[in-house]
């Protein structure tokens, strides 16, 4: 069996869409589902909630994004308090490819925006919103990850003439997006400095003295989207089938935030003390729900792997047309390659293409392996692994699809297709397993990195057994580990490693 020869060239994208995933809305720490907004107000120097309803509208031109978030008189969710709020924020993000280096750059600035807040017989009232936001997004195979800074100010004014509100805005946003999720997590920290005209009894401003209080607030607010796979067993006793599965997709938001402000006494500051404390909201969208194709292989029955096939057969990561999956039989480059794209749902750039009167004048494509034609079953799969460089050949210009396929390989791919492949420590370092010296050199970067997020264990005797040629069923094993971490672990470190929950 010839080695995989490593890539570590940078991944070039054939076309980079504009990027879109779940985000939390107006960098406030408000939260959202289909019918309620929420968001905690500290304007005053009291925490205020609150409620009510949200659209938003989005357009896309070029490589540009423009996005309005419109809030309509939202009022608190205490209606003791008399308040009410009501703003417009219109964001443009302006994305600039690098095609060359396999990364996108974003940029963010507030367009338009407008923002009125009354609180009992105080209105305060947005003058000036400066805003910036960049984020660097490095478009891997199987995910995108991006992680952003942010920083701004906004300027109040109190009751047109008696005083002002400046919010100092800084913080940053981690985010991924794949076909199985995506997750981003935003925290905010905004210093509040509020000076205004002092008032006597009556009403009237008190010459030229000023009261002025400062307050903290982290905002950290992260929106969730996932998709998971449940099985529902079939409740009639005489059907075809015992039960299959079901994707459900779920969406949901969660923020708090942890605040520092004064405290008042008779409606002035009382400098000797302060008022801190923490508020959580969370909501969440109905999930929806998908039923997939049941599979019916006669030789599962009982085998340790069944539910791992089922669920990829399920999801079209498998499509075998028999009645028998043979699951202990090798597994063969070529379908590992099919499988792995089929997992990542990554396109081919001219996979699925309609033919065009212009391009039936083109030359025919010709394979970038000699033993790979354009008309065989597995060669999209192959020409998109190989465009997004998380496959090579055996030797210049083969690639052996039908050859058995050995663990130091599928490691490797599924390693790339993460784009983790650089997480290793620089070369010298040795593997935790028992056959580390047995671990082919351009294998052993991603055995490295695929121990350390838990992509792989030892087995019994803790051998990673890089040269075992990996059966249908341990190939099937891998990628549903694979999907596992596309969905719920990168979820856990993006959103519950960061937002530490009470």
């Amino acid at each position: 069996m010839k080695q995989l020869i490593p890539i570590l060239m940078i991944l070039i994208l054939c076309t980079t869409p504009i990027i879109g995933w779940a985000t939390p809305p107006e960098f406030s720490g408000g939260i959202n589902n289909e019918y309620a907004y929420e968001e905690v107000v500290f304007i005053s120097g009291e925490p205020i909630k609150f409620i009510g309803t949200m659209t938003v509208s989005e357009r896309e031109k070029d490589n540009s994004k423009t996005i309005t978030y419109r809030f309509s008189k939202l009022s608190p969710e205490d209606k003791s308090i008399d308040a009410e709020l009501t703003k417009s924020i219109t964001f443009t993000t302006e994305y600039t490819n690098r095609n060359d280096k396999g990364q996108t750059i974003g940029q963010t600035k507030v367009d338009k925006y407008s923002e009125a807040i009354k609180i009992g017989q105080d209105k305060f009232e947005l003058k000036d919103f400066q805003f910036s936001k960049s984020d660097i997004i490095d478009n891997r195979p199987a995910a995108n990850f991006y992680s952003g800074n942010i920083t701004g100010r906004k300027y109040y004014t109190i009751n047109k003439d008696q005083g002002e509100v400046i919010v100092e805005i800084i913080g940053g946003n981690v985010g991924y997006d794949n076909f199985w999720g995506n997750t981003e997590t935003q925290i905010t920290e905004y210093i509040i400095t509020s000076i205004r005209q002092i008032t006597d009894d009556t009403g009237e401003q008190n010459g030229i003295q000023k009261e002025t209080w400062q307050g903290t607030v982290k905002a950290q607010a992260s929106d969730s989207l996932t998709k998971t796979l449940k099985y529902a067993e079939n409740e009639a006793n005489y059907s075809s089938f015992n039960g299959g599965h079901i994707r459900v997709t779920n969406n949901g938001m969660v923020s708090r935030y942890d605040y520092n402000l004064p405290k008042f006494k008779d409606g002035k500051v009382d400098g000797s003390k302060r008022n801190s404390g923490s508020i959580s909201l969370s909501k969440d969208m109905v999930p929806k729900l998908e039923r997939l194709i049941v599979p019916k292989f006669k030789d599962l029955g009982g085998h340790w792997a069944q539910e791992s096939i089922e669920k990829l057969y399920s999801l079209d990561v498998f499509d075998e047309q028999s009645s028998f999956f043979s699951p202990e039989i090798p597994f063969t480059r070529g379908e590992f390659t099919k499988g792995v794209i089929r997992a990542c749902d990554i396109r081919p750039s001219q996979g699925e293409q309609k033919p065009s009167s212009r391009s039936r004048k083109q030359p025919p494509e010709v394979s970038p392996f000699t033993d790979v034609n354009t008309t065989d079953a597995y060669y999209q799969y192959i020409k998109g692994g190989l465009e997004k460089q998380i496959i090579a050949g055996t030797s210049p210009g083969t690639f052996e699809p039908n050859a058995p396929l050995t663990r130091a390989q599928a490691i490797t791919i599924l390693i790339r297709a993460l784009g983790f492949e650089n997480k290793a420590p620089n070369p010298g370092y040795y593997t935790s397993f028992s056959d580390d010296k047995d671990i082919p050199n351009w294998a052993k970067d991603s055995i490295y990195v695929a121990r350390e997020i838990n992509l792989i264990t030892g087995d019994n005797y803790n051998r990673v057994n890089p040269n075992k040629v990996v059966s249908r069923a341990e190939a099937a094993s891998m990628l549903v580990r694979f999907l596992e971490f596309l969905e719920k672990d990168l979820q856990r470190d993006y959103r519950e490693n960061i937002i530490q929950f009470n």
